[in-house]
């Protein structure tokens, strides 16, 4: 099985583990086996643009696509958004090229996108919609729009994610005094 295929597994395995039951997120699977597309629904707070009112108006069902390409890990995945979503790195597509390396699972990037939706992170500096990163950079004081958290902190330990507050204090000492002189 080549490292690809490996990956593909691992992933699917973990985001069943991880988000599966998560009642913010649906995850189903476009194609392949293992799974390299999926379909994530966000039952999150976000905004859309509401061209009629000329602004920005609560929008609670974010779909996107992920596909996860052949050159997939080294390659980032391709995240396309469904449903219109008024955010400065999300357009036709979501922007993870700030946030993607190869050791990022699937996983990750499913929260983070959860995060992106409601306003938790973005970036006004390199936007893929311009007149969202205008209109937000006005408004920071009003994000974010939810403080959702997709990942509970059992899920993240069951899997070796972000460590518990038990498990994150360190049991190793460093004394540093003068450089001795070796013969």
């Amino acid at each position: 099985m080549n490292v690809r295929i490996r990956r593909l597994a691992r992933e699917y395995e973990k985001l069943l583990a991880e988000v599966a039951a998560s009642e913010f997120v649906r995850i189903e699977v476009v194609s392949g086996n293992p799974p390299s597309s999926y379909r994530v629904t966000y039952r999150l707070p976000g905004l859309a643009w509401d061209e009629a009112e000329d602004s920005a108006k609560p929008l609670s069902e974010h779909v996107v696509d992920i596909y996860l390409p052949l050159g997939y890990p080294k390659k980032q995945p391709n995240c396309t958004m469904r449903t219109p979503t008024w955010h400065p790195n999300i357009g036709d597509y979501v922007c993870i090229g700030d946030y993607w390396s190869p050791g990022v699972t699937l996983v990750d990037i499913v929260a983070h996108i959860g995060d992106m939706i409601q306003y938790k992170s973005y970036n006004l500096h390199s936007p893929v919609n311009r007149a969202a990163a205008d209109w937000a950079s006005s408004r920071t004081g009003s994000f974010p729009v939810g403080d959702i958290t997709i990942l509970t902190a059992d899920a993240c330990d069951a899997v070796g994610g972000l460590p518990s507050a038990e498990s994150a204090i360190d049991d190793i000492s460093i004394d540093l005094g003068p450089v001795r002189n070796r013969l």
